[in-house]
């Protein structure tokens, strides 16, 4: 009898984890995505990113929960990754948000405004600053929901085939430019392009256009800019963040279990710091070597910075006269850099300039 009470029991016991089985595996689904990412292969560093993302994605999720990178042009242009999100066709992307600045200039705020907020700017902003929810405010009439995960930091500035001394130098020059330095160049009387990256080599060789901007030193020395464009000018004041987001579909983010929610936001923040701090890796021996091609590096004259600050503050201040969401986001940004000036000032700005004195160098 007491065998068989004996056997009774551990049965239960034994019967037990197929109970509550169900439910640990309902809270652990099998998912498959696909991500578009706006980049080719060839840019190691943030196609990379979009592809460290998803590893990390996977291997956090016991391989449950998987996205699929695809380059530009494999599910969607470069530049309509957004739009595959916003249908459903897809269910995320890797992009710049200021590529679709076209549909709302709020989202021009979340890659980062000319003369705006750098990378760490750019990113408390965002997360403490009351970034997110303007950004995100922009993207849910999309029906998208946006996440940072990469950053360039500063770039590289632009390739000129000529040297700009005054500002009549850049007037009627071809300038292909990604960012959303486009307008305010053309209001200072250049003319810009906006061409795909991989046509800007040859656009530049046959005189289609005179200058070209592209990423950071790592990414420009791939195109060989440096062979017909020696004069690269800085700095980069039309991105001076450079931040990159993953969006996905609102519908596909409602949809996934709190703690898939949880795990794919820490995901794009190591992204971000690993997108960051490769570039911050691979930029300064790619710097050397483009010099050491012929690269002819030069401040902008302070009369054209000065000259593009101004058409930056008129053309941001017209789309704010016309647009309240923008107007708040441009003014809530810009109240979060003066307030970071003055700490910055005596902090890592005064330590940085020692670091590139000569005490640095020793």
């Amino acid at each position: 009898m007491r065998r068989r009470e004996f056997l009774r029991q551990g049965l239960v016991v034994a019967a037990a984890p197929a109970i509550t089985a169900p439910a640990i595996a309902q809270s652990a689904p099998e998912i498959k995505w696909r991500m578009a990412s706006s980049f080719s292969k060839s840019l190691d560093t943030i196609y990379g990113a979009a592809l460290t993302l998803c590893r990390y994605v996977a291997e956090a999720s016991d391989q449950k929960f998987q996205i699929q990178t695809h380059a530009a042009g494999e599910l969607t242009p470069s530049r309509q990754a957004l739009d595959a999100v916003t249908s459903g066709a897809i269910e995320c992307a890797h992009t710049p948000l200021f590529f679709y600045a076209g549909k709302d200039p709020t989202l021009g705020l979340g890659a980062g405004l000319p003369f705006g907020l750098n990378a760490r700017h750019q990113l408390s902003w965002w997360t403490f600053g009351g970034g997110a929810e303007i950004v995100n405010g922009a993207l849910k009439k999309l029906n998208v929901f946006g996440l940072p995960a990469g950053c360039t930091g500063a770039q590289m500035g632009a390739w000129f085939k000529k040297e700009i001394t005054a500002l009549d130098d850049l007037r009627g020059l071809r300038f292909r430019v990604a960012a959303l330095g486009g307008p305010i160049l053309a209001r200072i009387g250049v003319i810009p392009s906006s061409l795909s990256h991989a046509d800007v080599y040859a656009a530049l060789e046959n005189g289609t256009i005179d200058a070209a901007e592209f990423v950071c030193p790592h990414d420009d020395e791939k195109l060989g800019l440096v062979k017909v464009a020696k004069y690269n000018h800085y700095p980069c004041w039309w991105e001076s963040a450079g931040m990159v987001h993953m969006v996905v579909n609102l519908d596909k983010w409602n949809a996934l279990p709190k703690n898939y929610q949880a795990l794919l936001a820490r995901a794009c923040d190591a992204a971000n710091v690993w997108m960051l701090a490769r570039y911050d890796a691979v930029n300064p021996p790619a710097l050397k070597r483009l010099v050491a091609a012929g690269a002819v590096l030069k401040p902008f004259p302070p009369a054209v910075l000065d000259a593009c600050y101004k058409a930056t503050i008129e053309h941001f201040s017209e789309i704010a006269a016309k647009d309240t969401h923008f107007k708040r986001g441009f003014e809530s940004a810009n109240a979060f850099r003066k307030e970071q000036a003055s700490w910055w000032q005596i902090a890592e700005h005064a330590s940085d300039a020692l670091l590139i004195g000569t005490r640095g160098r020793a």
